[in-house]
Order: structure tokens, then C-alpha cells, then sequence
């Protein structure tokens, strides 16, 4: 009987802790959350003048030339998810890039994977190199 009411004493104690510990760790996660200020990439999107994923043309050659690129850009399995998840923008065959990746490299690559389809002269890259925190 005694050693039944320490295991139960054991079990209580342990789980008032971990409830403790659970409650100090999400009331540190409110007070302190992560920075996710983007005022700044806010601002620019809103300036008329800059290209965003709603103005994608529906012309059948701007879609193909943003489908090839977007398949070239997910077939890549070197590529980051934030690299995967770049805005592809195509325009009467102007694509504007935009979006974080992790590093020059796949910065450089998704440039390359779509001049290669739209031509050099045809892409603005807007990409930003965000490296993990």
C-alpha cells in the first residue's frame, strides 16, 4: 500500500513539472517572439511600378515560360524550401524573381534555371539572400 502511494506521489509530482515547464516555455514564446518585420519588402510591393504574383499575365506563353521555370526551380532537390517557394512573376515575357533563398549560390541558380528559359535579358532578379538564423 505504501509503495502504491509513492508511485502515485512520484506521478503527480512529475506531472505538475512538466506542466510547469510547458507553462514557462509558452509564456517566454509570447513575450519574446520572433522578429517578423517586413515593412520594408511590404512597402515595395505596394509601389505599382513593382511586379507581383497577382499581375501574372494569362497569356498561354507567359504561363508556359512561368511553369517551365517554377518546374525547373522544384525538380532541383539542392534548392532550399525557401528557394522552392520564390515568386516567379512573368510579364509579356519579363520575369521578375522575388523571394528569400538561403544562400548566392541558389540565388545564382534560380537566375540561371530561368534565363536559361525566358533569356538573360528578360529576367530581373529581386531574390534575397536570407541565411538561416
Amino acid at each position: 500500500m505504501k509503495r502504491e502511494s509513492v508511485c502515485k506521489n512520484s506521478l503527480l509530482v512529475g506531472a505538475l513539472l512538466l506542466g510547469c515547464g510547458t507553462l514557462l516555455l509558452a509564456q517566454d514564446a509570447t513575450q519574446n517572439p520572433p522578429s517578423s518585420d517586413n515593412t520594408k519588402i511590404n512597402q515595395r510591393d505596394r509601389n505599382p511600378n513593382e511586379p507581383t504574383a497577382d499581375q501574372q499575365q494569362n497569356t498561354r506563353s507567359d504561363r508556359d515560360i512561368t511553369k517551365q521555370i517554377r518546374q525547373a526551380i522544384v525538380d532541383d532537390k539542392n534548392l532550399s524550401a525557401y528557394a522552392r517557394n520564390v515568386k516567379v512573376i512573368t510579364q509579356n515575357g519579363q520575369v521578375t524573381l522575388k523571394g528569400p533563398v538561403r544562400s548566392a549560390e541558389e540565388k545564382r541558380a534560380i537566375e540561371t534555371k530561368a534565363a536559361e528559359t525566358a533569356g538573360e535579358v528578360n529576367v530581373v532578379s529581386e531574390l534575397t539572400v536570407k541565411p538561416r538564423d
